[in-house]
């Protein structure tokens, strides 16, 4: 094949075990034979509609097998996946639209809509298609938002991908009789990457859920039998909160990762109480995503620690003046590897600035490794934070919340959470004495921003504490007391 990149996969996986389940969705099931005719269906469907080699194809949606479809679909004609984020305000996804600029957009969120597609693929031939396709390729364009407030394209190659699914098959013993939970959002790079796509490869099953719900997971856990599930510290948190968390049969289950924010130790420790292996990684979008594992042997011993770096790749944790930092010495952390962006779509400027000029790449966290090498990620250079799984910048929402023609100014940070890991709390100075009030805010935002940044906490204040050069001071605002 000419194609040497994820638009193979499900060709080459066709042909060696057609008659498997690779998709379980609402009770339906498609074989790897029949997914891979699917693909190339509509892979002709989209060459029909003028995408070619290099083109954007958008998906917007909830997990779906039309989301795997469209994207492997892109893959075999050499064009660029971009998933939208579905929980994004309409202004939100008209920029990463009007940045991406995609030839299709596919949407199946409707009946019509499905009923189209459907109809598109029976429509097309079936004819095997094979395009040239570099492993350097640009495979993804996975929008995180920026500092600036305006969100960026992370590119991630088909090397990147591929490379990191090595990286967790080595750390992992993923085999082809998993039984995959696909229920955290396709759209980020975690479920993509880490579950769906070692799956794929293995020829095991993906059970894809359209939503998080906790009743239907526990039910798919037993009736599916599920061995292996990714989730963000919320989603295991609210298992564990349940009433069925003491009787539920979790006997099948054999590999639970979790990412995307520090998990609790206590968390962690419930399900081991529960005899289950539960590990954690850490990574980014920009690292597609996994930097480090930490491995099942090492999950009791190392609770609360992010493992190692991962097999193909490399990690350091350096001082502001760039000199490795000593064991338990806090600096921020880099990676370097083959599953690390070329850059960001578009945007020189923000690549140049996130690599340094050896190819290291700037993560903006702060970690420290300890004594046995294991990273312990502590803190950010960034005043990102993360809520519920889902990465939330402050320049963001202080953006939005200025608009409000009854605001001056605006802080934005995170606060601890017991639910969601952790809040918004914005600080706001209105323009009059009496101000908005927090319900008002609320719903000046929300037509604006995806629900999850918009802040719990709201703070009318008479001035922002600020430094002598003139910057808010934010770390003043983190530990101010709540009212």
């Amino acid at each position: 094949m000419r194609n040497s990149g994820l638009g193979s996969w499900p060709c080459r996986r066709a042909r060696m075990s057609p008659d498997r389940v690779a998709i379980v969705h609402s009770g339906q099931e498609l074989t790897y034979a029949e997914l891979a005719e699917r693909v190339t269906r509509l892979a002709h469907r989209l060459r029909a509609d003028g995408v070619r080699r290099g083109d954007r194809v958008a998906y917007r949606g909830p997990n779906h097998p039309s989301f795997v479809e469209t994207m492997f679909a892109a893959h075999v004609l050499g064009a660029i996946f971009v998933p939208v984020n579905f929980r994004l305000a309409p202004p939100e996804v008209d920029h990463v639209l009007a940045d991406s600029s995609p030839s299709v957009v596919v949407d199946v969120g409707t009946p019509e809509a499905a009923r189209e597609y459907e109809r598109g693929l029976a429509d097309s031939p079936a004819d095997p298609i094979d395009e040239p396709v570099d492993p350097d390729d640009v495979a993804l364009i996975l929008y995180t938002s920026g500092t600036t407030g305006r969100p960026k394209g992370a590119m991630l190659t088909h090397a990147n991908l591929i490379w990191n699914t090595y990286n967790l098959l080595v750390s992992m013993d993923i085999t082809g009789s998993e039984r995959t939970l696909v229920s955290a959002p396709l759209f980020h790079v975690a479920a993509l990457a880490q579950t769906l796509l070692p799956t794929f490869l293995k020829g095991g099953t993906a059970v894809i859920t359209s939503s998080w719900d906790v009743d239907r997971v526990y039910d798919l856990i037993e009736r599916e039998r599920i061995t292996y599930a990714f989730g963000v510290a919320t989603m295991y948190a609210d298992l564990v909160a349940s009433p069925r968390w003491a009787t539920a049969d979790l006997s099948s289950l054999r590999h639970l990762l979790c990412g995307g924010a520090a998990v609790p130790d206590s968390l962690i420790r419930a399900y081991q109480e529960r005899g289950l292996t539960f590990c954690q990684g850490y990574g980014l979008t920009e690292t597609a995503p996994g930097a480090t594992a930490l491995e099942a042997a090492e999950s009791v011993r190392k609770v609360g620690s992010a493992g190692v770096p991962v097999f193909f790749g490399e990690v350091r944790v350096v001082r502001a003046d760039g000199v490795d930092a000593r064991v338990d010495e806090p600096g921020e952390v880099l990676v370097r590897g083959p599953n690390v962006t070329p850059g960001y779509w578009r945007d020189p400027a923000a690549s140049a600035a996130a690599f340094l000029p050896d190819g290291w790449f700037r993560t903006g966290d702060v970690g420290r490794f300890d004594a046995d090498g294991h990273l312990h990620v502590v803190d950010r250079l960034k005043d990102m934070f993360i809520s519920g799984g889902e990465n939330v910048y402050p320049a963001e929402v202080e953006n939005a919340l200025v608009e409000h023609p009854d605001v001056v100014e605006a802080a934005v940070v995170g606060v601890p959470d017991p639910r969601w890991g952790e809040v918004g709390r914005a600080f706001v100075r209105p323009a009059s004495g009496r101000g908005p009030t927090r319900d008002e805010l609320r719903a000046f935002l929300l037509p604006r921003l995806a629900k999850y940044k918009v802040p719990v906490h709201f703070d009318l204040v008479d001035h922002l504490p600020r430094t002598a050069s003139g910057k808010v001071r934010k770390a003043a605002l983190r530990h101010h007391p709540l009212p």
